[in-house]
């Protein structure tokens, strides 16, 4: 072959190889992935960054994250779920209930009492999702929903023992149907986001607060409150609250097939179980940092005049569904009846 011929042959190989080169990167995607929690914090260390991590790796490096814990793309934690919708954030996690009233129905999972392990109800929580309520979440792509571990009443300078040492006591509440928990129980409710909480508890904005045990770190709960009060496994779990991991609409539809699929292999029941077992598994530390306060355990019959007193707020919930066309008593009895599915014995 000529020198000419070889040289026509080595641009065409070149030009070839710079075409594919192109078109990998053109399939390159990088997704901006938002939330409140701190980068210091449990979620954030060993939920997201791992989540992200296996979606990176699945992907052969054809998807790219960039991370941005605490609120850093701007905006305020209850802008979450908007900022995925309209397409700030192509994937946030957030609290849904912290847009009062706009999702009522996931809001039966937060109801008292709920709740056995965030494993189990985190995967009833997605079956429920997908059968009683399938546009609850229409503008923007559900990849998981789950919940934290057993609520806990961690308080500043008064102990908890009973429903009558709540009374007339400020208390944090992250979501509305919680913040009427406490109301039930005769404290004074305040609706707040979780970083509110350190700067309210140091000046006695707020008495108390309900974090599970695996945030108090993050928060600094374990050095600014002395009191916490528990309740056994065997006396259920006071409240939880729901969270939704969600990915822009257009952004996953824009995917090519099998960047597609290790989004989908990477979402939906069992991702949802994984996000709450591990949340819920890191009570265990969490609860370790608050050693040398007051942990007070209360068992089933401690538990049950908080059971009675709560009672109401599953009734309200049931009249508030009504009003607004639904069935308020087939979801609840729908949502218990999939927590009990999903529980092992």
């Amino acid at each position: 072959m000529s020198f000419r011929k070889l040289a026509i042959a080595a641009a065409v190989a070149l030009a070839a190889a710079a075409a594919g080169a192109t078109a990998a990167r053109a399939q390159e995607v990088v997704l901006k992935f938002h939330t409140f929690m701190p980068p210091q914090s449990a979620v954030w260390l060993d939920m997201h960054v791992p989540w992200m991590d296996k979606v990176e790796k699945e992907s052969g490096g054809r998807i790219r994250f960039e991370r941005y814990p605490a609120m850093q793309l701007g905006g305020k934690p209850n802008n979450l779920y908007d900022q995925v919708k309209d397409g700030v954030a192509d994937v946030t996690w957030v609290l849904p209930a912290w847009t009062a009233g706009r999702f009522p129905r996931v809001e039966v999972f937060e109801l008292p009492f709920m709740m056995t392990n965030a494993e189990a109800t985190s995967k009833a929580l997605w079956e429920y999702v997908q059968t009683h309520a399938p546009d609850e979440f229409a503008d923007v792509k559900v990849l998981a929903l789950h919940v934290h571990g057993p609520g806990v009443i961690h308080t500043k300078s008064r102990q908890v023992e009973t429903i009558g040492d709540l009374r007339g006591l400020k208390v944090r509440g992250p979501t509305r149907q919680i913040t009427k928990l406490l109301a039930s129980l005769g404290a004074t409710p305040v609706g707040m986001p979780l970083p509110g909480i350190p700067d309210a508890l140091s000046k006695g904005v707020i008495g108390g607060a309900v974090i599970p045990w695996e945030v108090v770190p993050a928060v600094k709960v374990n050095e600014l409150a002395r009191y916490h009060l528990e309740f056994a496994p065997e006396a259920g779990s006071l409240y939880t609250a729901v969270f939704i991991m969600a990915m822009n609409q257009a952004r996953y539809d824009a995917l090519p097939p099998d960047l597609k699929k290790v989004i989908d292999d990477n979402s939906g029941l069992e991702t949802s179980g994984w996000l709450g077992m591990v949340q819920q598994g890191n009570d265990v530390k969490g609860r370790k940092t608050a050693v040398g306060n007051t942990i007070v355990t209360l068992d089933a019959k401690g538990a049950e005049p908080f059971r009675k007193a709560s009672a109401s707020v599953d009734d309200g919930w049931v009249k508030e569904m009504n009003g607004k066309g639904f069935d308020g008593q087939k979801l609840l009895d729908g949502a218990r009846a999939l927590v009990r599915k999903h529980t092992k014995p």
